[in-house]
């Protein structure tokens, strides 16, 4: 029989990979019905440790806070008497409650200040210079000791005839001024305070995200000619906006919030008490724990209704420098 007249080869579809697959699957252990539900609470196992303590110390918490709001408790009685709005009511008619807010202007300016020093010092020391670690580290310090240690110490710093007064003696310039003896100089010197303790903060925050920027980025800048300055404004400040609006919210929520340091120094004394030094003063000194409570609870409002408003007029956008 001629080649011709031959039947034409059968030609045999070969295998799908899907069905290699399957025949390779099925050589494995067959899954049970318990695999499936174990494998889904897997993550939640992991979250189960953490999400029981920020139950237990931050919900439950500032739900006690919330439900003692509406009471007349003071702190040490059993009785709990609710008492409907009656705090909130007695807290927005008496104005000197919120006179206070009016001291967290000058840690708001000083908040400013420390964002301005360490947005400084974070993008000078980016850059390959001498030392850098060094002052690194004495940036850094402040912000490790204890506020209540800090408080002591700038103490006697601001006292009659303390360090200051013998600092400016050195130059020519000894003072008999009391710092903490009048409102302004007293609230002045309280943010000075805080700028040299927060600065460190914000210059690490600012420190990882100017070096998080390429490199490749730096160097392409320099070959077109950009100086420092130009670097600064075109390639770091866009490119570290999200930490800039974290430190913002930080700070406008910390400066409504000063308490240790101003409480050791002060005590709350010539004008220098915030609302938080008040808050504790109308609960444990006062035992007027319910409205203590619905302060508590306005001040957090007023925190979470300011970072809503920033967030919203200043969005994080994806920042994009290439």
């Amino acid at each position: 029989m001629s080649d011709t007249t031959r039947a034409p080869a059968a030609h045999l579809p070969s295998p799908s990979p899907r069905r290699a697959t399957t025949r390779a699957v099925k050589g494995a252990p067959p899954r049970t019905w318990r695999s499936a539900p174990l494998r889904r609470l897997t993550p939640w196992l992991f979250l189960l440790i953490p999400l029981g303590l920020l139950i237990t110390f931050t919900y439950v918490p500032v739900g006690n806070m919330i439900y003692y709001s509406f009471t007349d408790w003071d702190g040490v009685s059993p009785d709990r008497d609710l008492t409907g709005l009656r705090n909130y009511t007695d807290l927005f008619t008496r104005p000197e409650l919120f006179r206070v807010f009016f001291v967290s202007f000058y840690y708001l300016a000083a908040a400013v200040v420390q964002i301005a020093v360490a947005l400084y010092f974070a993008t000078v020391l980016s850059f390959d210079l001498r030392l850098r670690n060094f002052f690194k580290g004495i940036l850094f310090f402040p912000y490790l000791i204890n506020g209540v240690a800090i408080g002591f110490v700038f103490l006697y710093f601001f006292q009659d005839g303390g360090t200051l007064d013998t600092l400016l003696s050195w130059f020519g310039a000894g003072s008999d001024h009391a710092w903490l003896g009048d409102p302004q100089s007293a609230n002045i010197s309280l943010a000075g305070v805080s700028v040299w303790r927060f600065t460190g903060l914000n210059f690490v925050l600012f420190l990882g995200a100017v070096q998080s920027i390429p490199g490749e980025l730096y160097e392409a800048a320099e070959l077109d000619g950009a100086n420092r300055w130009q670097q600064f404004r075109h390639l770091i400040l866009p490119g570290i906006r999200p930490v800039i609006s974290l430190s913002v919210i930080l700070a406008v929520s910390g400066s409504l919030s000063v308490f240790e340091i101003p409480y050791v120094m002060t005590g709350g004394a010539t004008g220098t008490s915030t609302f938080v030094i008040q808050t504790v003063k109308l609960a444990f000194q006062f035992n007027k724990t319910g409205l203590a409570s619905a302060a508590a609870v306005v001040l957090l409002l007023i925190v979470l209704l300011i970072t809503w408003l920033q967030r919203l007029l200043v969005p994080d956008d994806e920042v994009d420098l290439v």
